[in-house]
């Protein structure tokens, strides 16, 4: 009953609601096929129910605890596909990558994710958690960067494209689950006075962008160390 005061006075208040739910691949709600199915039965729920404006989504791996596995991506895929052909919802999708920030695993898992919600009809992506967003400090804006850059690429992309290239991403960092990097804390790979990354970030940074281009996706030239792009400065 106090949620639902709630989602009234936010109604009443005219803001903007925005309702989550992140299910559960091999819990409770089963498969795949099964886990598509409560999502996308949610995701209706939260509009035609709740009343809300916006639905942030997040399948979540019940071994892993991330959005970034194969199994989720493609949950994530077709439930975003089939409300967005068939309603005028505003989906959105959460990152909740496994390994941490300055490593390649954590960039090739947000770029497979970023892939999957732009070809999918998403409407915002929210992230991003590295080290599955529960350590102190392991999140930088270049994981962001790359979600940002990897959705824009994808723009306009065929479906068959977005699998093939897809299909080449994770296959990188599949079979690491059991040995992600943990990565750095933020205060470790950038220059907290500038709040720009540091040269090591950006050679990841770099490699991982030219992977993603000899992959097929068009992205732009590496960033190089001159890079002021982000820079709060």
């Amino acid at each position: 009953m106090s949620v639902l005061n709630m989602l009234a006075a936010w109604q009443t208040s005219g803001d903007v609601v925005m309702m989550e739910q992140m299910p559960i691949f091999g819990g409770y709600v089963g498969d795949q096929e099964e886990t598509a199915i409560c999502d996308v039965a949610t995701m209706i729920a939260t509009f035609a129910i709740y009343g809300c404006d916006i639905h942030l989504d997040g399948p979540i791996h019940i071994r892993w605890g991330t959005t970034t596995t194969r199994e989720t991506l493609r949950i994530a895929a077709h439930a975003a596909a089939a409300l967005d052909l068939n309603t005028d919802f505003l989906l959105a999708n959460q990152y909740y990558a496994l390994a941490g920030p300055c490593t390649e695993m954590c960039l090739l898992e947000t770029a497979a994710q970023a892939m999957t919600d732009t070809a999918s009809g998403r409407e915002l992506i929210s992230g991003v958690a590295s080290a599955k967003g529960v350590m102190q400090d392991k999140t930088t804006g270049m994981e962001s960067k790359m979600m940002g850059e990897v959705a824009a690429a994808t723009c306009g992309l065929e479906i068959p494209l977005v699998n093939e290239i897809l299909d080449g991403i994770i296959s990188m960092y599949e079979n690491d689950y059991s040995k992600a990097p943990p990565g750095k804390r933020f205060q470790d790979c950038y220059n907290v006075k500038n709040v720009t990354p540091d040269d090591e970030y950006l050679d990841i940074y770099d490699g991982v962008i030219t992977k993603l281009n000899n992959l097929g996706l068009e992205l732009r030239e590496p960033i190089g160390l001159g890079c002021s792009c982000c820079s709060s400065g």
